[in-house]
């Protein structure tokens, strides 16, 4: 995404708990944290961020937004997505609030429910020209417990923290 935008860094942050996700069938937050990590140690554009597992649980976007911005006043935040969520955007908390303070990139994914709405007008949100990957988290930890070979999908780091802990098997 860095490459696609105006961007100066993208951090990951790993969140520990997703307000709209049930079922928590996640890998703990620090073995999770480690992947990104690793995937991201080559990139210095690209940082890891751990912020949210001191805040209060669960969390919404809004909360963290407004922490990070507090603590670095210096920079200046906007919000990734897949355009998937771009669709359900207007159920997140405080959605305006976010799309009035801060930039939204989305990335663009291969979905039915790709719909026109109004926040895709909004000068606010920005429909990046980028790769479609065709490869998902779900896809992987699926492919991974019925034995298929995932290694070439991962960056090695990844894939050898994944094997060594015999996750998703």
């Amino acid at each position: 995404m860095v490459e696609f935008s105006d961007l100066d860094q993208v951090w990951f942050v790993v969140t520990p708990q997703s307000p709209f996700k049930t079922k928590q069938s996640m890998l703990d937050n620090y073995q999770r944290l480690e992947m990104v990590y690793r995937a991201t140690e080559d990139y210095p554009k690209l940082r890891p961020s751990d912020i949210e597992f001191n805040l209060p649980q669960p969390n919404y976007t809004i909360n963290t937004l407004v922490y990070l911005q507090e603590k670095y006043t210096n920079y200046e935040f906007a919000l990734i997505m897949g355009e998937d969520n771009l669709n359900s955007f207007h159920k997140w908390k405080n959605y305006e609030v976010i799309l009035e303070n801060h930039e939204l990139y989305v990335y663009p994914r291969i979905s039915q429910d790709t719909t026109e709405n109004d926040l895709r007008q909004s000068k606010k949100v920005h429909l990046i020209d980028a790769p479609i990957m065709e490869i998902s988290s779900t896809f992987i930890r699926n492919s991974i417990k019925q034995g298929k070979l995932v290694k070439p999908l991962l960056p090695n780091r990844v894939w050898e923290y994944l094997d060594e802990m015999n996750f998703y098997k």
